[in-house]
């Protein structure tokens, strides 16, 4: 790393001097000038982490030089030094951004301890100004704007500054991997290991040895020692997904390593101590399966320290145009194609459909019509039949009439609740809403039979 740069203002060849060989002997690397004019020359070909600057010069004085380092390099420390210290010149020169004024004969001591704290105090506000250009670079991968992405977006900067364990609750398809995984990019175990596993994916014994890991001959066909994945987790992130499906025997022993940070692989006699975050997820509703006894109280409300709720595709609906082309240009690029937009009709009924599967069925649905499309334009017929079929709902009625979001809805709900023969419980699901919410709506467009 190259040493700190130390630019010294200073007319008096001596004084210059000594400075100069004071600041090299404790490691910096240090430019001279002679004046304030040498001085604004100097800032403007180069930046220097400090500026150690005269007050009193013939030419430009050392404030005219602090305001144009200042203006050039916002980050640059500028110590002004003195032999006519007064407190009012004192109280100008720190009023405009002086890190420190020294008044002459100064001791070598007190400019060598300002000196180190000016740089670090440069450099620990460089460091910040980088970590939130990362934190700001990994919240935008999450795309969209509305309200409850906004929302979504500042709780994951929040709880990614902790250490704590995290729930994300969200439907299926929403990306509440994407969510963990932004959380561990941001967060101090972000150059360690972030794993994944799906609980529901796995019978009980192959999800205890998927987690814990075995000794050998713990069971037949181990030959060998196997680390599970919370070990193999250590010092970075576990993402336990669909947490929910967990059998209850797996709760009770990931509760014991998220309070004792330390596990046992199946078959051994000793335990392993584990320093891993866990977030878990789930689309269920776990304070339900509480209730149910088919989740233990004490794991939920060890997991629920900090809980991140991931909104529908139909609570943040203004997203849809920003993913739409956020997914055209990425499998554009995959598939080697260059699709530039969806046409007016197509990003209407996109617009008007309530998406079920959430983000999930909409980058399907594009990855689909990208592979489909010829031209540049997504059309109708590259969406799916269901989807061919909704559009040509959302059509003109005669002469530039088309239906109102209230008429689209209302349809939309009528073709639901004929696709599933009446059945309302299907028809809400399908919907992406709870039997109440649909209730409702029936009440309201008087549709109710």
């Amino acid at each position: 790393m190259d040493p700190p740069r130390i630019l010294i203002v200073e007319d008096e060849a001596i004084a210059r001097e000594n400075l100069d060989h004071v600041l090299r002997k404790e490691g910096y690397a240090t430019v001279t000038a002679a004046g304030g004019a040498a001085a604004i020359r100097e800032l403007e070909s180069a930046e220097f982490d400090l500026v150690f600057t005269d007050l009193r010069m013939p030419d430009f004085d050392g404030m005219q030089v602090m305001e144009r380092a200042k203006q050039l390099w916002p980050d640059t420390e500028v110590i002004v030094i003195t032999g006519y210290a007064t407190v009012a010149s004192a109280v100008e020169a720190m009023h405009k951004g002086a890190y420190h004024y020294i008044p002459k004969p100064y001791e070598i001591d007190e400019v060598r301890i300002v000196a180190r704290r000016a740089v670090e105090r440069r450099a620990l506000r460089r460091e910040v100004t980088q970590l939130r250009q990362e934190v700001r670079k990994e919240i935008d991968n999450l795309v969209g704007s509305s309200p409850p992405m906004e929302a979504l977006k500042k709780s994951i900067a929040q709880v990614a500054a902790t250490d704590c364990t995290v729930l994300i609750l969200g439907a299926t398809g929403t990306g509440k991997e994407l969510v963990a995984k932004t959380v561990h990019q941001l967060s101090s175990r972000s150059a360690r290991r972030f794993l994944a596993v799906n609980c529901g994916a796995f019978s009980e014994e192959l999800l205890a040895n998927e987690l814990f890991g075995h000794e050998r001959e713990a069971f037949t066909g181990a030959r060998s020692v196997k680390k599970g994945l919370l070990e193999a987790a250590s010092d970075g992130t576990m993402f336990l997904d669909e947490i929910a499906e967990m059998p209850q025997s797996m709760q009770v022993k990931l509760l014991r390593v998220l309070q004792e940070k330390r596990l046992m692989r199946v078959g051994a006699t000793d335990e392993i101590a584990v320093d891993i975050r866990v977030i878990a997820a789930t689309n269920k509703d776990l304070k339900l399966e509480v209730e149910r006894g088919a989740f233990r109280q004490d794991l939920y409300y060890r997991l629920n320290i900090f809980a991140i709720r991931v909104p529908s595709l139909a609570e943040r609906n203004d997203d849809v145009p920003l993913l739409v082309q956020h997914f055209i240009q990425k499998f554009s690029l995959a598939q080697a194609k260059r699709i530039d937009r969806v046409a007016d009709d197509v990003m209407q009924t996109l617009m008007s459909y309530e998406f079920p599967g959430n983000v999930r069925e909409l980058e399907n649905v594009i990855e689909r019509a990208v592979a489909l499309a010829e031209g540049p334009i997504i059309e109708r017929r590259h969406l799916p039949p269901d989807l061919q079929q909704l559009s040509l709902r959302f059509q003109c009625r005669g002469p530039s009439r088309f239906l109102t979001l209230e008429e689209n809805e209302k349809e939309y709900i009528a073709w639901v609740l004929e696709q599933v023969q009446g059945n309302k419980t299907r028809a809400a699901e399908m919907l992406g809403i709870d039997r109440v919410s649909l209730w409702r709506k029936l009440r309201r467009y008087k549709m109710e039979s």
